[in-house]
């Protein structure tokens, strides 16, 4: 993808979304924290569908410290390794409250020093509840990003330090949200919506199947 498709691939994106915001839902900063830690290897609605029960009773790090471990599996038992994750988010708000007062910090290395929380995570809450132009790659962002050539990578660290380099300064806010909505609706593991895809242009992927499908169709009529 070169310079120019990358401007009009985040263009095209932006004019159709221009204002992209998670689908997980929250209300403060520590429920956003709680929803991407219990959101590892789980659908955005099936954390949502679990934690609007939760959040009623334990929106706060000391409200959920309360519930302690086993008062909190019951609310996340639908979640995908919901012990490890309670084990996780109760060791997590026993640390906000004794490091931090309280409070989610707004530091990547912080936010990483808590049970639960990889880089990932961390720069979901950066960008999400402190405007930071960070790149939270989850399955989304990387399939994305090394299929239409945006920012290749081997390992999630190197495809986040690639969009760095590549992604325009006006749509660093925003890029994390537009990738993975791209790569949850449109550009999807198996087969991905080519046809009906606005930035196919600017995509390697796209062209490489046109112009194989251009190759078969001149074989055919000859």
């Amino acid at each position: 993808m070169t310079d120019e498709q990358v401007e009009r691939f985040f263009a095209t994106l932006a004019a159709a979304n221009p204002q992209p915001v998670s689908e997980l839902e929250f209300s403060s900063v520590f429920e956003l924290l709680a929803a991407v830690l219990l959101s590892a290897q789980a659908t955005d609605v099936s954390v949502n569908k679990a934690t609007r029960a939760l959040f009623a009773v334990a929106d706060t790090p000391q409200r959920m410290l309360a519930l302690g471990v086993e008062g909190l599996e019951p609310y996340i038992r639908t979640i995908g390794l919901y012990r490890t994750k309670a084990r996780n988010l109760i060791a997590t708000c026993q640390l906000l409250i004794e490091r931090h007062g309280g409070e989610v910090p707004r530091s990547l290395e912080a936010l990483q020093a808590l049970p639960g929380v990889g880089r990932k995570t961390a720069n979901v809450v950066l960008n999400v509840a402190f405007g930071e132009p960070t790149f939270a790659v989850d399955t989304h962002v990387f399939r994305v990003s090394n299929r239409t050539g945006l920012a290749p990578g081997r390992t999630p660290l190197e495809v986040e330090l690639g969009l760095q380099r590549r992604v325009p300064e006006r749509y660093r806010a925003d890029a994390h949200h537009w990738l993975i909505l791209h790569g949850r609706y449109v550009c999807v593991a198996r087969r991905p919506l080519c046809e009906s895809c606005r930035v196919a242009d600017c995509c390697d992927h796209a062209r490489a199947m046109n112009a194989h499908l251009q190759s078969a169709f001149d074989g055919q009529a000859r």
